[in-house]
């Protein structure tokens, strides 16, 4: 099975599935000497991991990571940083009417007919809980990125049909984690949560958008012609279980305005050039042009729902199938941190490759 990494100098690998012992990775090419906060991660993976509130799946996982190397004294070495994250709550009994029958929209069809089996155990290799590896490295990232003065952000803008009428600007992004859904908004976070639990209630899921916003990134980030940065990060969010879409700045809504409305004018003052305004999300010919990037991930309803569906079996006769397990109703709330290490982990990679090119 390829496909496992991601980055070019700042490389993720990860491993394990679902109800294996264990899940990790091998951080490669991260800079030396860089003082690491481990508490700091570690909260990352806490507003990540499963059973943390009332809106969320009610696996029991501590989701407390182990780092093997590559970091030493509190600092990391230049050498790979290995890390391991235990399983600690799998119920694999909860699974063992799907051995021979496929979920609907989830990876069992497709997994088993491209390798010839699969794990039927939450899904081993295509279960969502992967995504905690990549929170090990959004966090780390996110440290070496604020040494550099840039920080990255990511809250819940919508779920269902319920949204924010404002842009990041003007939000109080500081009260993102004052809520369980992760919206900074008071009023419209307690209308998502009601929204998710009478889905709950009624055995369904719902779907919702993330949205994410880099501030302090320079000027030159993004190699053309397939190598832009705006490229690497739509391929870096929809990679992330569940995703349906990416957009960043003025996104699908942009296609509505005249070329004299969407151009964002160029200004200059003490602090150098900037513009007008900022339809281009920060990103101009695939290269970062020091204004904000942000942007929007669309997450689907979770596919495991407790309600009765058809499918089939692998022989391709028709059964029913009963949901069971412990899932998400909704999974935008626990997704917040993933999309920002992702976003952490694209950004830093650039800035190492801007660093490589520099004579």
């Amino acid at each position: 099975m390829a496909g496992n990494s991601f980055g070019k100098l700042f490389i993720l690998t990860t491993f394990g599935e679902s109800h294996g012992k264990a899940i990790g990775g091998i951080i490669d090419g991260c800079p030396s000497n860089i003082e690491l906060n481990l508490e700091a991660i570690q909260r990352e993976l806490d507003r990540r991991k499963p059973g943390q509130s009332r809106i969320v799946t009610q696996r029991k996982e501590s989701d407390t990571v182990a780092f093997l190397s590559g970091i030493f004294n509190g600092k990391t070495t230049g050498a790979p940083i290995g890390f391991t994250i235990q399983n600690e709550n799998q119920k694999s009994k909860d699974y063992s009417h799907l051995e021979n029958t496929f979920r609907p929209s989830h990876a069992d069809y497709t997994y088993a007919q491209k390798y010839g089996t699969r794990d039927y155990r939450g899904g081993g290799r295509s279960s969502a809980r992967e995504t905690a590896c990549r929170v090990v490295a959004g966090a780390i990232a996110k440290q070496i990125l604020i040494i550099k003065g840039i920080s990255i952000e990511a809250y819940v803008s919508s779920v269902g049909g319920i949204s924010l009428d404002k842009s990041h600007k003007e939000l109080d992004l500081s009260k993102t984690e004052d809520s369980i859904v992760r919206c900074p908004d008071k009023k419209i976070a307690e209308q998502m949560i009601s929204r998710i639990e009478e889905v709950r209630k009624s055995g369904d899921t719902i779907g919702g958008v993330v949205s994410f916003v880099a501030k302090g990134v320079p000027v030159g980030l993004g190699e053309p012609v397939f190598d832009k940065l705006h490229a690497d990060l739509g391929k870096a969010m929809l990679s992330i279980n569940a995703v349906k879409g990416f957009e960043y700045g003025s996104g699908f809504d942009g296609v509505k305005l005249l070329g004299s409305e969407h151009n964002d004018s160029f200004i200059s003052d003490v602090d150098g050039v900037s513009t007008e305004t900022n339809n281009s999300g920060g990103i101009q010919g695939g290269i970062s042009n020091g204004e904000e990037i942000y942007g929007n991930v669309a997450f689907k309803p979770v596919a495991t729902i407790m309600q009765q569906q058809d499918s089939v079996d692998k022989e391709g006769k028709k059964v029913e199938l009963d949901g069971k397990g412990r899932h998400d109703p909704c999974v935008v709330p626990r997704a917040v941190p993933i999309v920002e290490a992702m976003a952490a982990i694209t950004v830093l990679d650039f800035l190492l490759r801007s660093k490589a090119t520099q004579v």
